[in-house]
């Protein structure tokens, strides 16, 4: 009887063992939902009213406060300039034949209670008038240093640095996007640019 009670304990402790380690992990496979950060519209006392105030939208130089995927995860991303065409920093780089740079400053101001890290250029895009999409690509321009693939920055510090992007010579860049944890947090900052 005691080999039987020490064999059915030791099968218990493993499946615990089991049943705790399992629930640890978590991995989710779903899109994450996106969407420009918007900012409550205000409409002016005189303002007439059969004409509705247009909303808020975030241009150069504004600021847009967006959340990661965990708790504590807080950045106020600015975008500082955008450069188009930028020039490239050497003559050993250029963008194809057809295509030209555009580079996006941004600076990333660690708001949260907890570091943030990610490679900010994966959660960056620009689109143009006609909806196409472009993500950024490995470059260095003349428009000045290029974001940290790497950043690592504690609560209350900053990272800035220049994002660049390939796109058609024809095309005309109308809006900017950047989201956290290289783009897969539920909240996108968009500017409009043109």
């Amino acid at each position: 009887m005691r080999r039987t009670t020490v064999t059915t304990l030791a099968v218990t402790a493993a499946l615990l063992f089991t049943a705790t380690a399992c629930t640890d992990d978590d991995i989710t496979t779903a899109p994450s939902k996106t969407g420009a950060a918007e900012q409550p519209a205000s409409e002016p006392a005189d303002a007439p009213e059969d004409k509705p105030a247009e909303p808020t939208v975030a241009k150069v130089g504004d600021t847009i406060t967006l959340k990661g995927q965990e708790d504590g995860e807080q950045v106020d991303a600015t975008l500082k300039k955008l450069v188009d065409p930028a020039q490239p920093k050497d003559e050993f780089f250029a963008p194809e034949d057809g295509n030209r740079w555009v580079a996006a400053q941004f600076e990333l101001t660690n708001t949260g209670t907890k570091p943030y890290a990610d490679s900010p250029s994966n959660g960056a895009g620009v689109a143009d008038a006609d909806g196409q999409r472009f993500q950024a690509t490995f470059a260095d321009t003349q428009a000045g240093p290029s974001m940290t693939s790497d950043a690592k920055v504690p609560p209350g510090e900053k990272a800035l640095g220049w994002i660049t992007f390939e796109v058609p010579k024809a095309s005309k860049i109308v809006t900017v996007q950047f989201g956290l944890n290289s783009g897969f947090a539920e909240q996108t900052g968009q500017w409009k640019v043109s």
